[in-house]
């Protein structure tokens, strides 16, 4: 499993709601923040990684062609 990386300035501005907390708070704060975040990383990597099958196919199929005369 891949891990999640962010830009500096998405991290900062993560890290900028966190405060000392309680934990039921904390745990709604990660939801509601953190929760977010995570899935639409997760969208994008899982859409990069079908567009790469996606280009793998097709340049499969294009190996498939066969010449046509002149």
């Amino acid at each position: 499993m891949a891990r999640i990386e962010f830009d500096r300035a998405r991290r900062e501005a993560l890290a900028r709601l966190l405060a000392p907390l309680d934990g039921q708070r904390l745990i709604d704060l990660l939801s509601e923040t953190l929760g977010p975040a995570w899935y639409n990383q997760g969208l994008r990597d899982a859409q990069a990684a079908m567009q790469a099958k996606v280009d793998d196919i097709a340049e499969a199929i294009a190996g498939l062609e066969q010449p046509e005369p002149r």
